[in-house]
């Protein structure tokens, strides 16, 4: 059995209530009596990409579980590279930046799906051409999970759904020459959400720094788009022997 945390949004900023609540999620992950595989955390990593507030990332993030990160559109490719992965810029300081890890059966693709000075996602082509090179490279029999920031379906959440990822007939067709790609997986909606897209799972990870008040929850525009009171969440995906994906969520306490 494989078991992945998913955790998003973190937003953190020089103020404490952000890093608050990272540590928390981070805590309890760390209380856990097993080993987890892997702790996803899709994007909106940093609130407003400074250097400064990536240190605290790196610092709140640490971890005896393996941690994989992407960036979302609050996040900048250059300094997320820099400062938080620690990686020299190369020729091209803005260039995607795109992971992949090799579990012990089973993979994950990290996308980046963030557009340098937007909201809304893309994949762009080098991008969807890295993640034909993992899927083409990985055996048949190994499932993968692929993630990013931006969902690439609406969520019926008018706020996000303007600026979710475009483009996206380009990925389920790249879906359909793969059948072992075994679920997306993505943040920025700041509410746990699971649907479906090219036919597979799409499991959205609740946001730890705040909550999206869905429309059915509030009269109108006029009042904030976030509950800020709720506690941060996470999604735990479990791939059991036969294949089959579970999702969980929880809440941790602050």
């Amino acid at each position: 059995m494989i078991v992945i945390a998913h955790v998003s949004d973190i937003h953190v900023d020089e103020e404490e209530r952000s890093a608050a609540r990272t540590r928390a999620v981070m805590e309890y992950l760390e209380g856990l009596p097993y080993a987890l595989d892997a702790v996803l955390v899709t994007g909106d990593i940093a609130d407003h990409a400074s250097p400064v507030e990536y240190e605290t990332v790196r610092e709140l993030l640490r971890s005896r579980h393996p941690v994989l990160v992407c960036p979302g559109n609050h996040d900048d490719r250059g300094t997320f590279r820099r400062s938080l992965l620690g990686l020299e810029d190369g020729e091209r300081p803005d260039a995607p930046v795109n992971r992949v890890h090799r579990g012990d059966g089973f993979v994950v693709a990290l996308c980046d799906s963030s557009v340098p000075g937007k909201d809304e996602g893309f994949l762009e082509d080098e991008t969807l051409e890295w993640l034909e090179d993992v899927l083409s490279g990985t055996p048949r029999d190994v499932p993968v999970l692929v993630g990013f920031h931006h969902p690439p379906v609406p969520l019926n959440t008018p706020f996000v759904d303007e600026i979710r990822q475009f483009g996206e007939e380009r990925l389920a067709a790249l879906a359909g020459r793969h059948p072992h790609l075994a679920a997306f997986l993505a943040g920025h909606a700041h509410t746990a959400a699971a649907t479906t897209f090219a036919g597979r799972p799409l499991l959205v990870a609740p946001g730890v720094v705040s909550a999206l008040r869905l429309p059915w929850e509030h009269p109108g525009t006029t009042v904030e788009y976030v509950h800020l009171d709720l506690p941060p969440a996470l999604a735990f995906h479990v791939l059991d022997d036969e294949g089959r994906l579970t999702t969980h969520y929880r809440t941790v306490s602050v």
